[in-house]
């Protein structure tokens, strides 16, 4: 006769295993080692997954659009017309917010050529907290390259590089040509 083993072991050796799992995903999670939900469009050597505790916003000389705001890695920063800033809104979410990743607070934020007054946050649909200056939210653009870039000065005439001030940044060609912007309504992807 065969022996059999009792099948409440097995029962407690699952269960401890459940335990074991969900305290890892805990540990996790507590310590921000973990997929927060955010998606930053794929390119996580901009601010939108960033996940540092500091950040540096600084005013910078850019052809084309003259003195805007960049990040800690010198990418343009861009505020969108649709959204509001008093009170501060953001409105590019989802898919919207795949071409042009919101700035997310970092906690600690420092500044060289603007006024530290100006900055704040705001609270996205999604819980997470979102750079401003002046009240406008603020973004980066997944076809800027490189640092100093500016390829989202004017994209579907919403989407403009912003200033110190927090005001539009303008030029020449704040609107470009209808193959750029692919009247994407106002993703200009």
């Amino acid at each position: 006769m065969l022996a059999t083993r009792s099948s409440k072991p097995r029962r407690t050796r699952r269960v401890s295993g459940y335990v074991a799992a969900a305290a890892a995903v805990l540990a996790l999670t507590a310590s921000g080692c973990g997929d927060s939900g955010g998606d930053d469009g794929g390119d996580s050597g901009k601010t939108g997954g960033d996940t540092k505790t500091s950040a540096t916003l600084t005013a910078t000389k850019v052809d084309e659009v003259g003195t805007v705001v960049t990040d800690s890695k010198g990418y343009v920063l861009y505020r969108f017309d649709e959204d509001t800033a008093k009170p501060p809104k953001s409105t590019c979410n989802d898919t919207c917010a795949k071409v042009w990743p919101a700035t997310p607070d970092p906690g600690k934020v420092t500044v060289e050529g603007i006024d530290k007054s100006l900055v704040g946050t705001v609270t996205r649909d999604d819980g997470s907290k979102q750079l401003t200056l002046d009240g406008w939210p603020l973004y980066t653009y997944v076809k800027d390259d490189e640092p100093r870039e500016a390829q989202g000065q004017g994209v579907d005439g919403t989407w403009y590089a912003v200033t110190p001030t927090g005001a539009k940044a303008q030029s020449a060609t704040d609107q470009p040509d209808d193959e750029d912007s692919g009247g994407t309504g106002g993703y200009g992807y």
